[in-house]
Protein backbone atom coordinates (compact mmCIF):
# COMPACT_ATOMS: atom_id res chain seq x y z
CA UNK A 1 0.00 0.00 0.00
CA UNK A 2 1.31 3.13 -1.07
CA UNK A 3 1.72 6.29 1.20
CA UNK A 4 -1.40 8.29 -0.24
CA UNK A 5 -3.70 5.37 0.43
CA UNK A 6 -2.52 4.34 3.77
CA UNK A 7 -3.07 8.27 4.90
CA UNK A 8 -6.14 8.04 3.36
CA UNK A 9 -7.88 4.89 5.13
CA UNK A 10 -6.34 5.20 8.61
CA UNK A 11 -7.52 8.71 8.84
CA UNK A 12 -11.03 8.02 7.37
CA UNK A 13 -10.98 4.64 9.57
CA UNK A 14 -11.17 6.87 12.79
CA UNK A 15 -13.64 9.30 11.01
CA UNK A 16 -11.59 12.37 11.00
CA UNK A 17 -11.92 15.45 8.25
CA UNK A 18 -8.82 16.69 6.63
CA UNK A 19 -9.09 19.48 8.94
CA UNK A 20 -9.21 17.54 11.95
CA UNK A 21 -6.67 15.25 11.13
CA UNK A 22 -4.41 18.19 10.64
CA UNK A 23 -4.69 19.97 13.86
CA UNK A 24 -4.38 17.07 15.54
CA UNK A 25 -1.18 16.12 13.86
CA UNK A 26 0.05 19.24 14.46
CA UNK A 27 0.65 20.06 10.48
CA UNK A 28 -1.23 22.37 8.05
CA UNK A 29 -4.24 21.77 6.36
CA UNK A 30 -2.43 22.19 3.08
CA UNK A 31 0.13 19.99 3.91
CA UNK A 32 -2.85 16.99 4.54
CA UNK A 33 -4.30 17.86 1.20
CA UNK A 34 -1.00 17.61 -0.43
CA UNK A 35 0.08 14.31 1.65
CA UNK A 36 -3.14 12.87 0.62
CA UNK A 37 -3.22 14.20 -3.56
CA UNK A 38 0.44 12.30 -3.33
CA UNK A 39 2.84 15.21 -4.06
CA UNK A 40 5.99 14.11 -4.85
CA UNK A 41 8.12 16.30 -2.19
CA UNK A 42 7.15 16.63 1.05
CA UNK A 43 9.30 16.66 4.31
CA UNK A 44 9.50 13.32 6.33
CA UNK A 45 8.97 14.89 9.66
CA UNK A 46 5.67 16.35 9.27
CA UNK A 47 4.84 13.16 7.33
CA UNK A 48 6.12 11.44 10.47
CA UNK A 49 3.76 13.82 12.50
CA UNK A 50 0.76 12.48 10.76
CA UNK A 51 1.90 9.12 10.78
CA UNK A 52 2.65 8.97 14.58
CA UNK A 53 -0.80 9.47 15.58
CA UNK A 54 -1.80 5.70 13.89
CA UNK A 55 1.57 4.47 15.57
CA UNK A 56 3.97 4.31 12.46
CA UNK A 57 6.59 6.66 11.31
CA UNK A 58 8.38 6.60 7.67
CA UNK A 59 11.27 3.74 7.29
CA UNK A 60 13.79 2.66 4.70
CA UNK A 61 11.95 -0.53 2.90
CA UNK A 62 13.80 -2.93 0.42
CA UNK A 63 12.71 -2.38 -3.14
CA UNK A 64 11.98 -5.56 -5.28
CA UNK A 65 14.61 -6.25 -7.96
CA UNK A 66 13.73 -4.44 -11.44
CA UNK A 67 13.37 -7.16 -14.64
CA UNK A 68 15.46 -5.68 -17.43
CA UNK A 69 13.72 -7.12 -20.68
Amino acid sequence: MDLVSFVKEKRKSVNLTQPELAEKAGVGLRFVRELEQGKQSLRLDKVNQVLQLFGYEVGAVLMKPTTDS
